[in-house]
């Protein structure tokens, strides 16, 4: 490149690599002059401080030595003296800055070549920037483009104003992909790397079936019909909940379309991925029971404290519930967040019985008591013996068999008994070295110290020092299988506000924060869990 093109070249240069690049024109001129300068400076010296200009109307190029003005030159190349300074500019101070302007130069080819590797790299840092603009706002949207390479099992697609991976584990099992192959996918991150930009894309992703039904579905796309979950084993079976907000449109009809149709293309594009297509409902139990489908549920109990539902189908229904390697409730668990148990009527039955004796053998042991009392304790609902001393005396002897004399028997043994438990409890507490304190602490039991002293809490800085995660566990969902880990109170009924509650309670006790600090509102002065 010799810059003694004439000026219409430079600017035709510039269009023709804006256009081809779907970059800014003063991104390409502002390139040359900055390679024009750079090569300059390997006539003139890399000291000099050479400036290139390239009028962006006419092309006209103008080439300047940018010198600074100081008191004493110590570096003729790009300083000079006041007094010089002056002769050029009345006006010039100290500090300012000179323009000498240069003549135009031929430069040689390691010029050249030196001036094209910088306009080359602006340039694409240029394209970079701006295919990172364009993409970083269409996470959640679907694309189309040509399989260009694969890579490693990795499929790069050109998407006609970019590059874009979809890397192994983001696509459908047993699906090859060749070069030219037309592709869709969903971009779900777009991240800025050394490389330039990368646009992440994947098949498998829920939200990629979300997409492909709003395009599928007129209602989906109006904002009639909404997507309000998906659960997906990839290339397998998928879940879809949805919900209409006209009461004159059927949701689950207007996904499947005339005979079939529209689901059926939802289906081809995932490779014959079969789909449930479910109502949502806002009442957790009917949801759980329509996810299970097509198993059908004879009873649901809920556990919101947990978000765990036990499920009783009849006998016959057990497999189809469950699903091949448990596909069918695991489906049904990530599309409602809740982590569902299935349990046959017999087994429920005889779960029930198994629970109705061991409450009797708890009050039988506990109060000394006959069997035909124990069981007449259990079968009233009475599920425990601090549950038998707190009910009122009034309501335990109306129980047909009862008078006012034996509930009176009956709670004074329960206090008893439950006095005596809490003599036990806190002598152990002691023999583990458990901090009178922490017992001060709100919220905390005797049973919950025994256990504080099993696992080497002792103090109330020990306690304020847990997370909620370390008193009552936490779940860890990964390849569509939940890991349930134990918490330090693993086993007594604590729920998670209470137990953050408590860890809270201790900090204050602590000195760590203060009851201000407790009664401020979320996310200001509450500081995280350690």
């Amino acid at each position: 490149m010799a810059v003694s093109a004439n000026r219409l070249e430079l600017l035709q240069i510039a269009d023709a690599v804006a256009r081809e690049k779907s970059i800014d024109r003063s991104i390409v001129i502002t390139a040359m002059e900055d390679a024009i300068a750079k090569a300059a400076r390997s006539r003139y010296g890399g000291e000099t401080d050479v400036h290139a200009e390239i009028n962006s109307k006419t092309g006209e190029l103008r080439l300047a030595r940018h010198m600074l003005v100081v008191d004493s030159v110590e570096n003729s190349s790009n300083q000079i003296g006041i007094d010089e300074a002056r002769r050029q500019n009345p006006a010039a101070q100290v500090g300012d800055t000179i323009a000498d302007t240069l003549p135009p130069l031929e430069y040689g080819r390691i010029a050249a070549q030196s001036a094209k590797q910088v306009i080359v790299q602006k340039v694409r840092e240029a394209e970079r920037d701006r295919q990172y603009q364009e993409y970083k706002d269409r996470i959640g949207d679907i694309v189309n483009g040509t399989v260009k390479r694969v890579e490693y099992g990795n499929v790069v697609v050109d998407l006609g104003r970019g590059e874009a991976i979809v890397r192994r584990d983001e696509m459908l099992p047993r699906e090859t992909m060749r070069n030219g192959d037309r592709l869709r996918a969903f971009i779900y991150d777009v991240r800025r790397e050394p490389r330039g930009p990368q646009i992440f894309l994947s098949r498998t992703h829920p939200q990629f079936m979300a997409k492909l039904f709003a395009q599928e579905v007129p209602e989906i796309y109006d904002g009639i019909v909404e997507v309000k979950a998906v659960a997906r084993d990839p290339g397998s079976r998928a879940k879809i909940a949805v919900i209409s907000r006209d009461s004159s449109v059927d949701p689950v009809g207007a996904c499947v379309g005339m005979r079939g149709s529209r689901v059926q293309a939802v289906v081809n594009e995932l490779q014959g991925e079969k789909i449930d297509i479910i109502p949502w409902s806002q009442d957790i139990a009917t949801f759980v029971v329509n996810a299970l489908a097509p198993a059908e549920v004879a009873k649901v109990v809920l556990d919101e404290d947990r978000e765990r539902i036990e499920v009783v189908v009849p006998d016959q229904q057990l497999s189809l519930a469950i699903g091949r390697r448990g596909q069918n409730v695991r489906l049904a668990s990530q599309l409602t967040g809740w982590d569902i148990d299935i349990l046959t009527e017999q087994e429920e039955s005889e779960r029930r019985q198994a629970e109705f004796e061991k409450r009797t053998k708890i009050f039988m042991e506990a109060l000394n008591v006959d069997e035909v009392v124990g069981q007449l304790l259990a079968s009233e609902g009475f599920t425990s013996v601090e549950e038998l001393a707190l009910v009122d005396q009034k309501e335990l002897a109306g129980i047909e068999g009862f008078d006012e004399e034996t509930a009176g028997e009956l709670q004074t043994r329960a206090s008893d008994h439950l006095a005596k438990l809490e003599a036990e409890l806190d002598a152990k507490r002691r023999e583990l070295g458990v901090e009178d304190a922490v017992k001060d602490v709100p919220g905390v039991t005797l049973e919950m110290l025994v256990k504080f002293g099993e696992n080497e809490i002792k103090t109330v800085e020990d306690l304020a020092g847990c997370a909620t995660d370390d008193l009552v566990g936490w779940s860890e969902r990964k390849d569509g299988e939940t890991t349930k880990h134990a918490g330090i109170l693993d086993g007594i009924e604590i729920s998670r506000e209470d137990a953050e509650a408590m860890i809270m309670q201790a900090r204050v006790k602590a000195g760590w924060i203060t009851a201000e600090d407790l009664a401020a509102p979320a996310g200001e002065a509450e500081p995280a869990d350690a």
